[in-house]
C-alpha cells in the first residue's frame, strides 16, 4: 500500500509525503525547518522518520527549505543532474543524484522520474510504486508531452497541477511578460490542460484525483474540481485539492 499527503502546494511553496512499507519521503521541500514540522505534526509525522527528499527542481518554493532541513534530520537528498547544478540552495550539501530517465529505489519505493517542460535546468516529477500500484505526480509543467502521457496512464492516483484558468490568468493583474511565462509552454498547466491529460490517460483505474498548485489569484477549486470532473465524466465533489495552507489529508492505494 502507498499513502501520500500534501503539506501544501502552491507558489509559496510545495510538499508531499509519500510512503510505502517503512519508506517514507519527501517530494520538494519548500518549507523552513520550523514551518514543515508544524505541518508534519498535523499529520502526526515525526521528521525524523522522513528518509529523504526529492526534489523536483531549482525554484524557491519547491527547494528552499531542502538544505536546512535535511541537515537538521539527516535527510538524504536526491536530484537530477541538472537541479544540482543550477539550485544554489543545495550548493552546500551532499546530494544523491539521479538521470531524469533512469529508474531507481528508495527501501520499498520504486522511484519513477520524468523529464518535463518547465522553466528549470531539468526539471522531473516522478511516478511511484511499491511494486503493486502507481502514484503519479505532475505539478509544473507547460505542456502535456507523449512522454508525460505514458508515465501516468497507468497510475491509480495522481496529483494533477492545475495552476491557472486560462481566462482569468489573461483578465488579471500580472504584467504580460508574467502572463506569458506562466502560459507559455515552459511555464504552468491551465484547468483545460489538465482535463486534456486526464483525457489522454483514461480515467477507470483512477482512485484519487487530486489538483494541486492552484494559483491563489488565477484560479479557484471549484474552477479546477469543474474541469477534471468533466474530462472524467464524475462528479466534481470526488475531485480533491491540494490546498497552500492545509495541502490535503492522508490518502491510500
Amino acid at each position: 500500500m502507498i499513502r501520500f499527503a500534501s503539506l501544501g502546494s502552491g507558489s509559496k511553496g510545495n510538499a508531499l509525503l509519500v510512503e510505502a512499507g517503512r519508506t517514507r519521503v519527501l517530494l520538494d521541500c519548500g518549507f523552513g525547518p520550523r514551518e514543515l514540522a508544524r505541518r508534519l505534526a498535523r499529520l502526526e509525522v515525526a521528521p525524523d522518520s522522513i528518509a529523504a527528499v526529492l526534489v523536483t527542481h531549482e525554484h524557491a518554493d519547491h527547494v528552499g527549505g531542502a538544505a536546512r532541513c535535511a541537515l537538521r534530520h539527516g535527510w538524504a537528498v536526491h536530484a537530477s543532474h541538472g537541479t544540482a547544478a543550477a539550485a544554489p540552495a543545495l550548493a552546500d550539501i551532499p546530494l544523491c543524484r539521479f538521470d531524469s530517465h533512469t529508474s531507481f529505489a528508495l527501501g520499498d519505493l520504486e522511484i519513477h522520474p520524468f523529464p518535463v517542460p518547465h522553466d528549470a535546468r531539468e526539471p522531473t516529477q516522478f511516478v511511484f510504486s511499491d511494486g503493486a500500484a502507481r502514484l503519479g505526480v505532475l505539478t509544473d509543467a507547460g505542456a502535456i508531452t507523449p512522454h508525460i502521457v505514458a508515465m501516468l496512464k497507468d497510475c491509480a492516483a495522481l496529483v494533477l497541477e492545475c495552476n491557472h484558468d486560462a481566462g482569468m490568468l489573461a483578465e488579471g493583474r500580472y504584467p504580460p511578460p508574467l502572463k506569458r511565462r506562466i502560459a507559455g509552454e515552459f511555464g504552468h498547466l491551465d484547468n483545460a490542460a489538465a482535463g486534456g491529460l486526464l483525457r489522454a490517460i483514461g480515467g477507470g483505474q483512477l482512485r484519487h484525483v487530486i489538483a494541486a498548485h492552484l494559483s491563489e489569484e488565477n484560479n479557484t477549486p471549484d474552477l479546477a474540481r469543474d474541469a477534471l470532473a468533466q474530462a472524467l465524466g464524475c462528479s466534481a465533489d470526488w475531485i480533491g485539492v491540494a490546498t497552500q495552507t492545509d495541502g490535503f489529508a492522508w490518502r491510500a492505494i
